[in-house]
């Protein structure tokens, strides 16, 4: 399971021309599951994102994590990031999980981050969307379970 979590002033998912979820102040995370994954993969990813000091404190040092600032978390599938493009110029998919499979995962991950009452939004699952965000820093991080 991958993700590319960026601290975010705002983010937003809108589909077809209308949007679909909006959060403020926190973390726009993207999703990717990889064949293999399961649920303890997700639970574990899902505290690491909730519990990671990236937002700052009165000394303008990273030591504050999305719940100490009440921020809010925006998870979007992107099977893309379990893409390899080690060879050739064509990205292989053969890591991703089946759509199926990563569904399930994808909002079982959600669930955790609500768990830890932290306010979620989610983007649609196989849908085409355009995400938007005001990255804050920018501050980008990549984190694999």
């Amino acid at each position: 399971m991958k993700a590319l979590i960026q601290r975010v002033k705002h983010s937003s998912v809108t589909i077809d021309g209308q949007l679909y979820s909006k959060i403020g102040k926190g973390i726009l995370v993207l999703l990717g599951v990889e064949k293999g994954d399961d649920k303890i993969n997700a639970e574990k990813l899902a505290e690491k994102i909730a519990k990671l000091r990236i937002f700052e404190d009165e000394d303008g040092k990273m030591n504050r994590s999305v719940i100490d600032v009440c921020g809010e978390i925006l998870v979007v599938s992107q099977f893309t990031l379990c893409g390899d493009c080690k060879k050739g110029t064509r990205p292989s998919f053969d890591k991703s999980a089946p759509p199926e499979v990563a569904e399930k995962l994808y909002e079982y991950f959600a669930q955790q981050l609500k768990t830890l009452n932290i306010p979620v939004c989610t983007g649609k699952f196989r849908a085409m969307m355009d995400v938007e965000l005001i990255n804050d820093g920018p501050v980008t991080f990549m984190i694999e379970k």
